[in-house]
């Protein structure tokens, strides 16, 4: 379904009820023509919303703003109602999820759009102060940190830490999500010292929200703290934190690796639960994806730059990378990657290959013989 748009005639609008506009809520000129109850200020912002999520929700959203039904009964009253808080959390949840998309894909414009939605469903749900606002703001401070917006990324998360401060309960999990957005913009601002307390919280709650320090969410604030050094120029403390990071992904890809690696070597009739179409899970999601390739991409990028060689710090970073195009099954780069870590090795005295390195081979090895019988049916 293509845009449609509708001008309308100021004269032909209700004068107690003044129409805004979706985006920034100035006056409202035009409206959507498909459902007719979504309005902009101009086509370029029914376009931008458009583009982003209103061509999902366009049909869904008749119900919740067109005028109420007459209910005949108190029952009636209650089950509107109750259908009217299901479909808006379901639009809560679908407008976040495009939001958080646009954002893996560095799509920040267009995750705006979506954003706002999230948030203004959230609060008609939850309340101006509900915990469950706290996602919409961050989405939105992460939008606008990557718009270089700055003012407008504090005004999202001074919201969102004003939530956390009322609600004690708040999940950990969340609450490193709102650190780490804070460490970023104060280093966005050049407050370093604050960038690097705000950071430290995101680990810590990161540790508490998964009842340990090895868990691969910690890395996010390992990484960032590592580019704060790296700008105070305390390169060892980069190079050490940066080792945390490969050593947490390294250790969270070899689990996914050994369990498939235990299903090639385990025979189909003693494992009763192997799935016989070969069909396999994705281990990681698009946020892990992301976050993985940009950390471990960078640190590649900071091992060869670097002037002092440490070949066994980089054979680890390799064999890290070969497991990650395995795990979102790139096998071509897997393979590339298998093979700079060899040859990386051979520079190391006395050292053989590690034994979930030799895995990883028979697993690609496996995947390569499967591919022509696979083509062929």
């Amino acid at each position: 379904m293509a845009m449609q748009t509708e001008w309308l005639v100021p004269l032909a609008q209700p004068r107690q009820k003044k129409r805004r506009c979706e985006l920034c809520l100035g006056p409202a000129n035009v409206r959507c023509a498909a459902c007719l109850v979504t309005y902009y200020c101009d086509v370029d912002h029914q376009n931008a919303d458009w583009v982003s999520v209103h061509a999902k929700i366009c049909q869904l959203l008749i119900p919740l703003r067109a005028a109420p039904p007459f209910y005949t009964s108190e029952k009636e009253r209650k089950l509107g109602e109750e259908q009217r808080r299901n479909r808006e959390i379901f639009l809560a949840d679908v407008t976040y999820e495009t939001a958080q998309m646009f954002l893996i894909d560095g799509q920040y414009e267009d995750a705006i759009p979506a954003a706002l939605h999230s948030l203004k469903f959230s609060i008609s749900i939850y309340g101006s102060s509900g915990v469950e606002l706290v996602p919409p703001y961050l989405i939105l401070a992460e939008t606008s940190l990557g718009l270089a917006h700055l003012s407008q990324a504090e005004e999202y998360l001074a919201q969102a830490q004003w939530i956390v401060l009322k609600n004690p309960h708040c999940s950990y999990h969340v609450q490193s999500k709102l650190y780490r957005n804070l460490g970023l913009l104060h280093a966005a601002k050049g407050n370093l010292e604050e960038a690097l307390y705000h950071l430290a919280n995101d680990v810590y709650f990161a540790c508490c929200a998964f009842g340990t320090t090895r868990h691969v969410s910690v890395s996010g604030g390992f990484f960032h703290m590592a580019n704060i050094f790296s700008h105070k120029n305390k390169m060892d403390i980069v190079d050490s934190l940066y080792c945390e990071v490969v050593d947490l992904w390294y250790d969270h890809f070899s689990h996914f690796v050994e369990i498939q690696y235990q299903k090639l070597i385990t025979p189909a009739e003693v494992d009763l639960l192997s799935v016989e179409d070969g069909a396999e899970e994705d281990v990681l999601d698009e946020k892990q994806r992301a976050e993985a390739m940009q950390m471990l991409k960078s640190i590649l990028a900071f091992r060869e730059a670097s002037l002092r060689q440490q070949p066994e710090k980089e054979a680890k970073l390799l064999h890290a990378l070969a497991m990650f195009h395995f795990l979102v099954h790139d096998l071509k780069k897997a393979e590339g990657f298998v093979m700079r870590c060899l040859q990386t090795a051979q520079s190391l005295p006395e050292r053989q290959p590690d034994e979930s390195l030799y895995h990883l081979v028979k697993l690609l090895q496996s995947k390569e013989e499967q591919a022509p019988s696979r083509s062929a049916n």
